[in-house]
């Protein structure tokens, strides 16, 4: 089979959790993803929520076995010769639909081919094909220096430092926050104050968040502890006592990866959000409210595929009127700005 030679390689990346504005959760899920000449695959496929077999909540015989499977030494899992690439990251079942592929030997090299959505047992490439998308020959000895790295050095990626100290005077509002993040798959702890706590544990943390009625003395108090303690952890200040909006925040803040952001900036003023995404995808833009009282007032303002390059969504006045933030969200992304002006 004749295709040019494309680089193979392997890349931490992240689908970002959340707490939507229906109250429903999304899964923050860890995984590993396929980078194609430089760019991570996923990228490629611009309305898809999903994350590769490579997860690092999955067992690692499971793990491993998928590791097998991409080098060919296990029998494909579907008709065809067809891998699953991406699955469904709530419940990984095929019914709710995956990118498959055919990975095939062709001497030393290794080539995938024929990508399709699937969410039956076999695959309907005139229908449900993406055209264009490959096929990729990958160097043998680079595809399987990558994958063997994979299991003998992690046994699957790990999903370190995803968990937050929280701190603050409401108390009400840090249970349900805790509760929350615990939700999405993200540690959390309430307390007053770190003096005293031991360094080992205070390694543990990747963010600690601030409520806004925490004075600033206790905040460089907080920080000046985990200083001591030799971390360097992200400071999160609190906009407003609104869970989901300060769920996004501390996701935001716990991105890691050498893997770029979806969504590479995003402001809010002048009656609309200004968003810049690195590539073709899926955005879900969401503006929180204060009103006079203190009641949360939440507005879907967007929804839809952006093309890559920057874009202007519209807000409706009475969505951001008064103290106000907004969301934006994708697969692996999400930002948040309070709104300006």
């Amino acid at each position: 089979m004749s295709a040019a030679y494309a680089t193979f390689g392997l890349a931490p990346a992240t689908r970002a959790g959340g707490v939507l504005a229906d109250g429903g959760y999304e899964l923050h899920r860890d995984f590993v993803d396929f980078v194609v000449d430089g760019r991570p695959l996923l990228f490629l496929l611009s309305d898809l929520d999903a994350v590769s077999p490579l997860a690092s909540d999955v067992p690692p015989a499971i793990f491993t076995e998928q590791v097998r499977g991409l080098l060919r030494e296990t029998e494909p899992p579907l008709p065809g010769g067809r891998f699953v690439l991406y699955g469904c990251p709530e419940c990984a079942d095929l019914a709710c639909g995956a990118v498959t592929a055919v990975i095939e030997r062709d001497g030393e090299d290794y080539v995938w081919r024929d990508f399709a959505w699937q969410t039956g047992e076999h695959a309907d490439l005139e229908r449900n094909g993406y055209h264009g998308t490959g096929p990729f020959r990958f160097r043998g000895a680079e595809y399987r220096a990558a994958l063997a790295a994979l299991v003998q050095d992690t046994v699957g990626p790990s999903a370190a430092r995803r968990r937050v100290l929280l701190i603050g005077a409401r108390v009400a509002v840090l249970a349900r926050l805790a509760a929350a993040l615990r939700a999405i798959g993200i540690g959390a702890d309430i307390t007053q104050d770190a003096a005293g706590v031991p360094a080992e544990e205070l390694r543990g943390y990747g963010a600690v968040a601030f409520g806004r009625a925490v004075g600033e003395a206790r905040r460089t108090s907080v920080m000046d502890a985990f200083e001591r303690a030799g971390v360097a952890v992200a400071r999160v200040d609190g906009l407003a006592p609104i869970v989901p909006l300060l769920v996004a925040q501390i996701e935001q803040a716990l991105h890691r990866g050498p893997l770029p952001r979806r969504i590479a900036s995003l402001t809010a003023a002048g009656g609309a959000a200004e968003i810049e995404v690195t590539s073709a995808c899926r955005v879900r833009v969401t503006a929180y409210r204060l009103d006079r009282l203190r009641r949360t007032h939440v507005r879907d303002v967007f929804d839809g595929v952006l093309e890559p390059g920057r874009h202007r969504v519209p807000l409706d006045p009475e969505a951001v009127r008064g103290e106000s933030f907004v969301v934006a969200r994708t697969a692996g992304s999400v930002l948040v700005r309070p709104v300006s002006g």
